[in-house]
């Protein structure tokens, strides 16, 4: 009996047992469905979520992630900056530019004609991260022969009512065989990517590409001088050059840095005469490779002193005007409650524009238009770029807007062109207003 009873009892359990297995496999079925679902939405939504917060026109750039920066000290900020950019941690431009905006310079192809000016990227430590946001030229220094910590800090200031920039850094850098060795480095890194990628050697590509190793970019190189050198003294400029000229689609001699006192050449015609002869001559003893030689002057020059200037730029063919630098005027009508204008240093932003753009119109009309004109100075909006443009800029140059509105600036700025141009191109407007 009891054994009768064992076992019924233990069928009982058996198939009790069973049951439940039974019931847990029905109940998995649509559990593991819910995961997958789960999952797959996750995945999905974590992609998107990616694709946009690394979209150079993304929103949160400029309406989250920038204010929150600008909480910071401005030179903190900056620095910050460019260590994400170095790392890979910027936003991309991801769409192609438009054919209104391709140009050509010193027999270059460049997709767009948006650049950024120097004083960003001074050490060349994040020239691609800048170009994944869209810059048709990235241009990195001032670069001076020996490395060089700049003027005590701070240094930096915002002038966030007025939304520009006062800086005196005194062109702390690395010094040029550092920054060289960088830039070279760099160079050959991509080449060498390339050629395992085209199957192309890597002599016949160096042949044949652009020194910022991409085919529609252009890398711009600018030079200036120590602290410790004469005034007189144009050295400087030369050691630059032969350091870096073969690793430049265009190399630009600052003469008209405002935060140090031994630049005389931006104000003093026989020191600017000597400095571009001096250059010009070492660059056309260059062995193969030899880059544009560009010119950067300062806002501040009247119109007899621009008059002197472009002649010798074309005496001596440079190959390009870079208008303008920073200036230690303060424009009449400044927004400032706080009173940060008074501080020392070059000023830069909204308040520079209509002087930089006033000096574009009037060295393109010296020059006669024979010599490329990058404008630079407080462009902010397409609006402005057009202007410039019209005004005889073959090329802009952007920097400080950035500070206010992020490192999506550079396409809100190429978006705006394409519709302002309505299908013409930016080559055909350049000097337009000198025409009309």
């Amino acid at each position: 009996m009891f054994r009768i009873c064992a076992r019924t009892g233990g069928l009982r359990a058996l198939h009790g047992a069973a049951a439940s297995r039974g019931f847990g496999t029905k109940a998995s079925a649509p559990s593991r469905l819910r995961n997958v679902v789960w999952a797959t939405s996750v995945a999905v939504l974590g992609g998107l979520g990616y694709v946009y917060v690394t979209d150079t026109r993304a929103g949160v750039h400029k309406y989250v992630v920038t204010p929150l920066i600008r909480l910071m000290d401005p030179e903190d900020a900056h620095n910050l900056s460019i260590w994400c950019l170095k790392h890979g941690l910027g936003p991309v431009d991801r769409t192609d530019d438009a054919d209104v905006l391709n140009i050509e310079l010193w027999g270059k192809q460049m997709s767009n004609p948006v650049g950024l000016a120097a004083g960003f990227d001074k050490n060349g430590e994040a020239i691609d991260g800048l170009f994944n946001l869209g810059f048709g030229a990235v241009e990195v220094g001032s670069i001076t022969p020996h490395e060089q910590a700049g003027n005590p800090r701070p240094r930096l200031f915002r002038v966030d009512e007025s939304r520009a920039v006062i800086n005196r850094m005194g062109l702390n850098n690395d010094g040029a065989q550092v920054c060289g060795d960088r830039i070279k480095s760099r160079f050959w890194r991509m080449l060498a990517a390339q050629s395992r990628r085209q199957g192309e050697t890597v002599a016949s590509l160096a042949a044949g590409v652009n020194r910022s190793a991409r085919g529609d970019r252009l890398l711009g190189v600018n030079v200036s001088k120590s602290k410790a050198s004469a005034p007189e003294s144009y050295s400087d400029y030369v050691d630059g050059l032969n350091e870096l000229g073969a690793y430049a689609d265009y190399v630009v001699i600052n003469v008209s840095c405002p935060n140090v006192k031994n630049i005389r050449a931006g104000a003093d015609v026989a020191v600017l005469e000597s400095t571009i002869a001096a250059v010009v001559r070492a660059r056309n003893q260059m062995p193969d490779y030899r880059p544009p030689i560009v010119l950067k002057i300062g806002p501040d020059n009247d119109h007899d002193q621009r008059r002197l200037i472009a002649q010798l730029a074309i005496d001596y063919r440079v190959d390009g005007i870079i208008a303008t630098n920073t200036t230690l005027s303060r424009p009449h009508g400044m927004d400032d409650p706080n009173e940060v204008a008074l501080q020392t240093g070059g000023l830069s932003g909204e308040p520079l524009r209509k002087m930089a753009l006033e000096t574009t119109r009037d060295m393109y009309r010296l020059t006669k238009g024979r010599i490329p004109i990058i404008g630079c100075g407080g462009i902010s909006t397409a609006e402005d770029a057009l202007q410039f443009a019209k005004a005889g800029a073959s090329m802009v140059q952007i920097y400080s807007s950035m500070t206010y509105d992020g490192p999506g600036k550079v396409c809100e700025i190429k978006d705006g062109l394409v519709d302002l141009l309505k299908g013409r191109k930016w080559s055909d407007i350049v000097g337009e207003d000198a025409r009309s």
